[in-house]
């Protein structure tokens, strides 16, 4: 499928004179697609039994008939004040028991029957009209589920779902009390009825308590898009989308997935680097212009496997964000070097957010492809030179990369709930990874911690897995080529205990760990002839092979040539060597770039990114400031 640009419109925000214009200046600027509608509920219907869809009819017939492809949301991400004050309830609430108000979006608790009911009704109400419509290519489901910290809440209606859920999972509650290990400190339930949520108790509540409501808050997401979606196939043949954020972690984006057909997310480049990076001020300073080099692509190899190979940017960043920290301008060609990357990754549309920028409310400070006077702003330009050079581009295929790294929800959860040091990040652990393959000029697949088959990948990681799954498992078992996993992998049960034959329980690993400490920020311990282990470190026994050393006498890395365990949270400079050796053994090129340079490979073209505002060279390669290059790929 050939590439293709859009842009997020509101038509509700903009004179109805306005809009012919609109939709013809898209066209000019090379888009073809347009989302439209996803906060439009109060338009749409401003009083309980009143509904006004003609301004929306004549807005698609606009937009459709210049040439624009439509993706139609349904608009349940801000219930209008109508909908509160008939379910008073359905507000979410917070983890010191606090309502959430109305007075912006996403203020609705996803175990909420009645509010469940509403935008079951809402969406019905959207597809019956519009389902046929020849305008609407696609349908995008609310929107940025758990963005705002939305996911988990502590309210009455969560409460009693979380009971049913737990009765449901446990039967009876001498089997709760079994699991979750109720005897210490006195925990132990006569009832369902008696299990709280864990929140606001005197210390840590316990840990499987907490693991089980988190599954449960994330089985709620699922449940929530999966009722919209089952209303939606009634109406249309047109593809679902759901556009997810960079770093939420909170759902399970996979189990989401299987209820769509595309998967999107929201790119920001700079405003994730002020407000949702670990690096240091240095690191930011330096990137302030361009992003971090690998965010991005890690959530577009994410959302390519959570899309099970269809995804979208529905959001990408024209200029200034309104709600990071720090807001600053991209660098000239910024713009078009992250709409390339995302091309480069599979993406099969990138949107632009917003078409003009709007003078009012929340988000007025937020530049779009516009300014708010109809002026046009620096994105544009580079978004319809973007449009000009897909025209050389017949398809920009896929092809399956030689190196995989698991990435699992559950594991997230776990590690928030029990990290053992303040440090200990379990996302920022497998981003590490992948940072250090990316450095080496690697392509990476990532992968689901049910992966089934890995044939035809030469080297799997899994730093951090807290369980491996039995399809896992069966897969690692006919699996060829080099696993490389630790620290922390298979370390806990399904019940968030430690297993009765030590860990790691991973598959032909030969190792047992002794005990596990953490590392306060300052402090490092040397690997022999490598670099440093940080935040977590293992101390291992019982192992069959040593590979690598610390320097205080203890094993660094253990196995063989098909399966290495890392015992320890390892510097970018270890993880460099030690994956640049498995991948000489494998027969993979690697190439050492520069922070700032990257690559992506596809199945007839090599993609080069510079993320700097200084001319970069690898090899014979020249990549201009915030510059992106290519060239064909001789098979």
């Amino acid at each position: 499928m050939k590439p293709k640009l859009g842009s997020c419109y509101y038509p509700e925000h903009w004179p109805e004179e306005r809009w012919q214009k609109d939709a013809e200046e898209m066209v000019a600027a090379g888009l073809s697609w347009v989302r439209i509608g996803e906060f439009a509920w109060s338009r749409l219907e401003p009083e309980q039994g009143i509904q006004n869809f003609d301004w929306l009819d004549r807005a698609i017939s606009i937009l459709g008939n210049v040439g624009l492809n439509i993706v139609m949301s349904t608009p349940t991400a801000a219930p209008p004040r109508w909908v509160v004050d008939k379910w008073p309830d359905m507000l979410l609430v917070d983890e010191e028991g606090r309502s959430r108000q109305f007075g912006s979006r996403r203020h609705y608790c996803f175990s909420h029957e009645g509010y469940l009911e509403e935008s079951l009704r809402i969406s019905k109400a959207v597809a019956e009209r519009y389902g046929n419509n020849p305008f609407i290519k696609a349908w995008q489901l609310d929107n940025e589920y758990g963005c705002h910290e939305t996911t988990l809440s502590y309210s009455p209606s969560a409460l009693k779902a979380f009971r049913n859920w737990i009765a449901k999972k446990y039967e009876s509650i001498d089997q709760l009390n079994k699991a979750w290990k109720n005897v210490f400190w006195s925990m132990e339930y006569n009832s369902f009825d008696q299990v709280g949520l864990p929140n606001l108790t005197v210390t840590d509540p316990n840990p499987i308590h907490e693991l089980d409501f988190k599954r449960f808050s994330s089985d709620q997401v699922v449940n929530f898009n999966r009722s919209q979606a089952s209303v939606m196939r009634q109406y249309t043949k047109m593809p679902l989308i759901h556009n997810y954020m960079g770093r939420i972690t909170d759902f399970n984006h996979y189990d989401v997935g299987k209820d769509l057909d595309i998967a999107s997310w929201d790119s920001y480049p700079l405003g994730f680097l002020e407000d949702r990076s670990t690096q240091d001020d240095e690191f930011k300073l330096r990137f302030m212009r361009h992003g971090d080099p690998d965010f991005q692509a890690f959530h577009h190899d994410l959302y390519r496997t959570v899309g099970q190979g269809r995804w979208w940017v529905m959001e990408q960043q024209p200029g200034p964000v309104n709600w990071a920290p720090y807001n600053p301008e991209p660098a000239p060609g910024a713009v078009r070097l992250w709409s390339w990357e995302a091309i480069a990754h599979g993406a099969e549309v990138v949107s632009y957010f917003r078409w003009r920028q709007a003078p009012f409310a929340q988000e007025q400070m937020h530049a779009g492809l516009q300014r708010p006077d109809g002026e046009n702003a620096p994105g544009i330009t580079q978004a319809s030179q973007v449009s000009s050079e897909l025209k050389e581009f017949k398809d920009i295929e896929q092809v399956q990369s030689k190196i995989a790294l698991i990435f699992d929800y559950e594991s997230c959860w776990a590690w928030e709930i029990q990290p053992q040091g303040k440090s200990f990040d379990y996302f920022e652990l497998v981003y590490d990874n992948y940072r250090a393959l990316r450095s080496l000029g690697l392509s990476v697949d990532i992968l689901p911690p049910n992966q089934s088959d890995l044939k035809g990948y030469k080297v799997v990681l899994m730093p951090g897995l807290m369980r491996v799954s039995r399809e896992l498992e069966d897969a690692i078992e006919s699996f060829e080529g080099v696993l490389i996993s630790g620290p922390r992998a298979g370390s806990k049960t399904t019940n968030m205990s430690i297993p009765s034959q030590l860990p790691p329980i991973v598959p032909g690993v030969k190792a047992t760990v002794a005990s596990a400490e953490t590392l306060r920020p300052n402090a490092f311990i040397s690997i022999k002839g490598l670099g440093s282990f940080k935040t977590w470190m293992e101390t291992l026994i019982d192992y069959d092979n040593i590979i690598e050393e610390t320097e205080d006498g203890r094993a660094a890395v253990v196995g063989h040539e098909k399966n290495i365990y890392i015992a320890g949270w390892a510097d970018q400079m270890t993880l460099k060597m030690i994956f640049s050796r498995v991948c000489e053994s494998k027969d993979i090129s690697t190439t050492e770039l520069e922070d700032c340079v990257r690559v992506r490979e596809t199945l007839t073209h090599r993609f080069w990114f510079n993320y700097s505002n200084q001319e970069c060279n690898v090899g014979s390669v020249c990549i201009p400031p915030s510059g992106v290059i290519w060239e064909s790929i001789k098979g």
